[in-house]
C-alpha cells in the first residue's frame, strides 16, 4: 500500500486522472483530493484508505500485461530432439531456454542450467541424451490477461513463463523481457 500522502498527486497524474475522477473512485470530495495533494490537510485514517485503496485498484487498471511483455517468438523442441541439437539450436538463436513441447502439451523447458548439470552428471555420453532426459519441470503458463506484479513472482522461482490464449502457447516471459520492458 503507499505510505505516504505526498505520492497521491504523482500517482494521480501518471494515472492519467483528473482529481475529480480520484475523488469520485475513492468516495471522498474533489476538494479533499486538492487539499491533501497541496499539503493543507491531513484527511482522517479512513478518507486516506479509501483514496490508497483506489489508488491501489488503478493501479492493478494501469498495470502492464502478459500480452504486452511477452517475446512472441518461442522456440520449442521436442521431447524425443536429440539434446545436442537443442543446445545448437539455443546458441545459434541466442535464447537461454526452450519449451519442450509434445502433442501441443508443454512437458518441461531445456535450460542452460539444466544442460550444465547433464554434463556434469552425464559427461561424454551427453551425446546421446534427448530434451526429455535432463529437462526441468514445466514453467507455469499465464493467460494473456495476467498483469506484471504476478509474473515478477513467477520469474523468482522460475525462468521463463509461458503465455497461454485460448489453450495455445502465443509467448513466452523471460527476466530479459521484463527487464527490456522497463
Amino acid at each position: 500500500m503507499i505510505e505516504d500522502l505526498s505520492q497521491i498527486r504523482s500517482l494521480r497524474r501518471r494515472y492519467g486522472l483528473s482529481q475529480k475522477e480520484l475523488a469520485e473512485a475513492s468516495g471522498v470530495s474533489q476538494s479533499l483530493i486538492a487539499k491533501v495533494e497541496k499539503g493543507d490537510l491531513e484527511p482522517s485514517f479512513s478518507k486516506a484508505k479509501a483514496i490508497f485503496v483506489a489508488l491501489e485498484e488503478l493501479n492493478g487498471k494501469h498495470e502492464k500485461k502478459a500480452k504486452q511483455l511477452m517475446n512472441k517468438k518461442v522456440v520449442f523442441c521436442a521431447a524425443r530432439d536429440k539434446l545436442l541439437d537443442v543446445v545448437s539450436v539455443m546458441k545459434k538463436k541466442g535464447i537461454s531456454q526452450v519449451p519442450v513441447l509434445e502433442k501441443s502439451r508443454v512437458l518441461g523447458v531445456v535450460s542452460e542450467r539444466a544442460v550444465l548439470e547433464a554434463i556434469g552428471k552425464f559427461g561424454a555420453s551427453i551425446g546421446s541424451k534427448k530434451a526429455e532426459d535432463v529437462m526441468d519441470e514445466c514453467p507455469p503458463i499465464v493467460t494473456i490477461n495476467t498483469g506484471q506484479k504476478m509474473i515478477v513472482e513467477m520469474l523468482k522461482e522460475y525462468s521463463i513463463v509461458l503465455v497461454s490464449q485460448k489453450g495455445d502457447i502465443v509467448g513466452l516471459v523471460s527476466k530479459a523481457d521484463l527487464l527490456d520492458a522497463l
